[in-house]
């Protein structure tokens, strides 16, 4: 008996060292240090995608209301979210530094919802190492780095694209962008988001964890643009 209990203590500690050594990574050892991260990915929503989920799941809440009313919005800022090359800080400090209503107000022409932009602050802004309103303003300043291609402003009608070819047509109006800078990201049959990667100083850069998240799917939906 003693020697049994001795081989089933031997096979639990191999059992563990398997786990350790085959489990999630490690962690970036920066984890959740304002300030201490490798680049942004600025994240642009097709708005008309959204509002369409939204309204397929029912979700009327003031944040859908604020967006999916009547502007026509095309592509809306999501966020600009500090990286490392492995994974992602997030809630840097907790609680988080109130942001002020002004500054709230002052970004609702680039993310047409006041919770996304409180929760934008406390989730991603907080971990960029600047106060509110210079993370604001890098925010606006990435935004206005990137070129919208023409095409989808005013879509009117819908459009089935394939994810490359989207990928393309952001990559031949802003010179710089590769295919290694910019991910493409969808639901079960929806264009959910361009992703375009940035180093600190605003300028394209790859990335190649965030292309590996890119969408699959051959061909994504393109809902249009709300009055377009």
């Amino acid at each position: 008996m003693p020697r049994l209990v001795t081989i089933s203590r031997f096979l639990i500690s191999i059992a563990a060292l398997v786990l350790c050594s085959t489990g999630a990574p490690a962690q970036d050892r920066r984890q959740n240090a304002p300030g201490e991260f490798d680049f942004y990915v600025l994240s642009l929503s097709w708005s008309p995608s959204f509002c369409e989920a939204a309204s397929e799941r029912g979700n009327n809440g003031r944040g859908t209301q604020a967006q999916c009313g009547g502007r026509p919005y095309s592509f809306v800022v999501h966020g600009l979210w500090p990286q490392y090359e492995r994974g992602f800080p997030e809630y840097c400090q907790r609680p988080s530094p109130r942001l002020a209503r002004g500054i709230m107000s002052s970004m609702l022409d680039l993310m047409p919802a006041p919770g996304l932009i409180y929760n934008e602050w406390d989730k991603h802004g907080t971990c960029s190492g600047l106060g509110e309103r210079a993370y604001f303003e890098a925010i606006r300043k990435a935004r206005a780095a990137v070129k919208i291609p023409e095409e989808f402003l005013q879509l009117a009608e819908p459009k089935t694209i394939a994810p490359d070819a989207l990928e393309a047509a952001f990559i031949k109006v802003n010179p710089g962008l590769s295919n290694s800078a910019i991910a493409i990201t969808c639901d079960s049959k929806r264009l959910s988001e361009v992703r375009i990667c940035l180093s600190k100083d605003l300028q394209f850069r790859s990335c190649e964890e965030i292309d590996r998240r890119a969408c699959r799917r051959d061909q994504v939906v393109m809902p249009p643009v709300r009055g377009g």
